[in-house]
């Protein structure tokens, strides 16, 4: 991508970027390829938000298990400019391997959801779901009119927002087994509840987009590296050659706009320093941004609230040799969700590493952590048999409480647009109104917007702020520390 011409309206203006996470450093990039002059904020020591690894003894630790769809363009865009795609494969075709037993005296079976490599969608999935052995045969028969009905809902329809997925599904002839069984395995992992409090129309944008429309769509690509060489690393290094001045362990503290419509400029203040800017795109999560944006700019930022979380737990099991045959798996007929062998990404070069992903949480994430390995060690033993022989060197539990916004019937009505009441403050995040799920595409599509929002609004261009207490508008803020990349070093 080049570097803006000298008419692009964003060409010289000072812009801060509040939030490292993907929002902030897709905006931030979008920006500064435009010509803008780059300040990016971030509270915690590195980049990568809520995408971030840390170290653990010799492990390289992600706070949680991040894949994504071949459909993720906007968020494989990124990875192409940060360089790193490579260090992201895709699978060449879609396939689960769901580990599941059809009565409690019967060892666990391996049943796959995998896509045929000819046929348009979404008869790509015909012959898999035929034989779907979790569900009966009149359950798998009842399939077809519900995904054919499914590619008639519109994602963007805010009547579709009022329902809840699993409702839907009953009223097409959905028994709870199914439900269960199959439309909770793709809902519970991609929208962190389930469905019956899950909305139809995110759970309509996760299957239509990934599953119903385009047959290659869903094939998933999961990081062979750590987050935080697949993020942060590689974004602070285009930074530096963007001219990005990222400025970490930066907390923002206010966002001072001028004093009406006609002086435009915000003073952007941190517990060490300020600055005046012409512009901020404020990338980060919706708790943080209600506080943080000035009355006048969202009258109706409280109703962010309404949006809520959802949490996600990881039990961490390193064990002293293999126990675990697949690169990941999902289970049925077991606690476990999904797990997956981080053995490589995280640095292992002895035994198996394997990452047990929990998603609509809620039940476990104020479960004592020697509870949480115990019973998931257990489960571990019921779902390969290996790892009864195999010695457990270390378990550990991390915890997201607040992993994605809430995605529930009604939370479109609460997600605001990128642009805001005040000239030149827009938003940023996976949840702010991109149409998409809390995923890592989602949040790249919102900076994305975010910073191409910026230049839309006439009042945009007027003065910068006369009170800041700073030389220029550009000077560099004092008293924080650059390009501090190392990972925080205790279990969040």
């Amino acid at each position: 991508m080049t570097r803006a011409a000298p008419e692009d309206p964003l060409t010289g203006r000072s812009v801060a970027v509040v939030g490292g996470g993907l929002a902030g450093i897709a905006a931030a990039c979008r920006l500064a390829d435009r010509g803008a002059a780059v300040t990016l904020l971030e509270a915690r020591p590195h980049l990568g938000g809520a995408t971030y690894s840390f170290p653990r003894g010799d492990l390289t630790v992600d706070t949680g298990q991040h894949v994504f769809l071949r459909c993720y363009e906007t968020y494989r865009w990124l990875l192409e400019r940060l360089g790193v795609s490579a260090d992201a494969p895709v699978q060449e075709r879609f396939a689960i391997p769901v580990l599941h037993r059809g009565s409690a005296d019967l060892p666990y079976r391996t049943a796959w959801l995998r896509r045929s490599r000819r046929g348009p969608a979404p008869l790509h999935l015909g012959a898999a779901l035929a034989r779907y052995a979790p569900l009966s045969l009149a359950d798998r028969a009842r399939l077809a009119p519900a995904v054919l009905a499914l590619r008639t809902v519109d994602p963007d329809d805010p009547a579709n927002d009022t329902l809840t997925f699993g409702s839907w599904l009953r009223i097409r002839g959905q028994s709870g087994p199914a439900v269960d069984r199959l439309w909770a395995l793709i809902t519970v992992a991609a929208l962190n509840l389930h469905p019956d409090d899950a909305s139809l129309a995110l759970a309509a944008r996760v299957f239509r987009t990934g599953l119903l429309e385009n047959s290659r769509a869903a094939d998933l690509g999961i990081p062979a590296v750590p987050l935080r060489q697949l993020h942060a690393e590689p974004a602070a290094r285009l930074f530096a050659h963007l001219g990005v001045r990222l400025h970490t362990k930066a907390k923002v503290a206010a966002i001072v706009p001028g004093r009406d419509r006609d002086t435009a400029g915000f003073l952007v203040r941190t517990h060490d320093g300020e600055a005046a800017v012409d512009s901020v795109v404020l990338a980060v999560p919706h708790q943080a941004a209600g506080t943080l944006v000035p009355e006048r700019a969202a009258p109706l930022r409280y109703r962010w609230t309404g949006l809520g979380s959802s949490p996600i737990v990881n039990v961490h099991l390193h064990y002293d040799r293999s126990v675990m045959p697949l690169a990941f798996a999902a289970a049925l007929d077991s606690p476990v969700q999904w797990v997956f062998d981080r053995s490589q990404a995280a640095g292992v070069h002895s035994g198996q590493y394997l990452v047990v992903s929990l998603s609509a949480a809620h039940h476990h994430i104020a479960t004592p952590a020697e509870e949480l390995e115990r019973q998931y060690a257990d489960a571990m033993v019921a779902l390969f048999p290996r790892a009864s022989d195999a010695r457990l060197i270390e378990s550990f539990v991390t915890r997201e409480p607040h992993a994605t916004f809430r995605q529930g019937p009604g939370t479109a009505a609460l997600r605001p647009a990128p642009r805001t009441e005040l000239p030149g403050l827009v938003l940023a995040g996976a949840w702010t109104a991109t149409g998409w799920p809390d995923t890592m595409e989602g949040a790249v599509r919102s900076g994305l917007r975010a910073a191409d929002s910026i230049d839309r609004d006439p009042h945009a261009l007027g003065r910068v702020l006369t009170e800041a207490t700073v030389t220029e508008r550009s000077e560099v803020m004092k008293g924080h520390s650059t390009l501090v990349m190392g990972p925080t070093k205790e279990v969040p």
